[in-house]
C-alpha cells in the first residue's frame, strides 16, 4: 500500500488525482496540501481534511505535486527533509529550479515529467527516430495549444518534444503556443518536405491521462532509489 500525499488537492488537477487514488486498492491517500490562505484548509473534501501543514508528509510515502514552480521548491525541501518519493508534474521551472530538482534527487527518488500522459511519453521516444529517418531535407516546427489560464509559454511538453528532435537534427525547432478558452492540451509536430507534409498531433480530450500517469508513476516511485526519473522510466517499468 503506497501512502499518497497530493500538493495542489484544491485545484483542478490535484481533486482529479485525488478522485483517482481513492479508487485504486493499492493506493491510501494520507495527506491532502493546499497553501495557507485557502478557504478549504480545515474542511474535508470527500474523505479527508485539506492541510496547509508540510511536516504532514512524515505520513506519506509519496508526494504528488502539479502546483506552481514557487510552491513545489518548498515541498521538495520538505520531501527532502523526510525523506520522501516525489511525483513532480510542475512546469514552467527555471534553470534554478530545475538544479534543485537535480539536488534533491540525490537524496530521495523524484519522477519529473512536463507531462505524465502514457501517448506523450511514447511520442517523446518516436519524434527522434523519425526526425533521423526524415533527415536535413525535412523542416520541423511545434505547434501547441492550452487553456487561457496556462502561465507557462511554451508548454513544457512542446519544449521536450523539441528537445527529442534537436538532439538528432541539431537545429533549433521553432514553437509556436496558444492561450484559448479551455482547452487541454494539443501539440503537433509538423516535418516539411519540398512535396509532403506530416502532421503527428496529440490532443487530450480531459485532465484523466494525466491524473492516471501521475498515479502510475508515484507506484513505481515508492519503490525506487534516489535518482531523477522520467515518465519513460515508469512505463518501462
Amino acid at each position: 500500500m503506497v501512502k499518497l500525499g497530493i500538493a495542489g488537492a484544491c485545484g483542478k488537477m490535484g481533486r482529479r488525482i485525488y478522485e483517482l487514488a481513492l479508487q485504486d486498492k493499492d493506493i491510501e491517500v494520507a495527506l491532502l496540501l493546499e497553501k495557507k490562505g485557502t478557504p478549504l484548509i480545515g474542511k474535508e473534501i470527500g474523505r479527508m481534511k485539506v492541510s496547509s501543514n508540510l511536516d504532514g508528509l512524515f505520513l506519506t510515502d509519496v508526494l504528488v505535486d502539479f502546483t506552481l514552480p514557487e510552491a513545489c521548491e518548498e515541498h521538495l525541501d520538505y520531501a527532502a527533509k523526510y525523506k520522501k518519493a516525489v511525483v513532480l508534474g510542475t512546469t514552467g521551472l527555471s534553470q534554478a529550479q530545475m538544479g534543485k530538482v537535480e539536488e534533491i534527487s540525490k537524496l530521495v527518488p523524484v519522477v519529473f515529467s512536463p507531462n505524465m500522459s502514457i501517448g506523450v511519453n511514447v511520442l517523446f521516444s518516436a519524434l527522434g527516430e523519425i526526425a533521423g529517418r526524415l533527415g536535413p531535407d525535412y523542416s520541423v516546427e511545434i505547434v501547441e495549444a492550452h487553456h487561457k489560464w496556462k502561465k507557462d509559454s511554451p508548454s513544457g511538453t512542446a519544449k521536450k518534444m523539441a528537445e527529442a528532435i534537436q538532439r538528432v537534427t541539431k537545429k533549433d525547432i521553432p514553437v509556436h503556443s496558444v492561450r484559448l478558452g479551455d482547452i487541454f492540451g494539443d501539440h503537433t509536430v509538423i516535418f516539411c518536405g519540398n512535396s509532403e507534409r506530416i502532421e503527428i498531433k496529440h490532443q487530450a480530450h480531459s485532465r484523466d491521462l494525466f491524473a492516471v500517469g501521475a498515479v502510475k508513476a508515484a507506484k513505481w516511485v515508492s519503490s525506487r532509489p534516489a535518482g531523477l526519473y522520467s515518465m519513460q522510466d515508469v512505463l518501462n517499468g
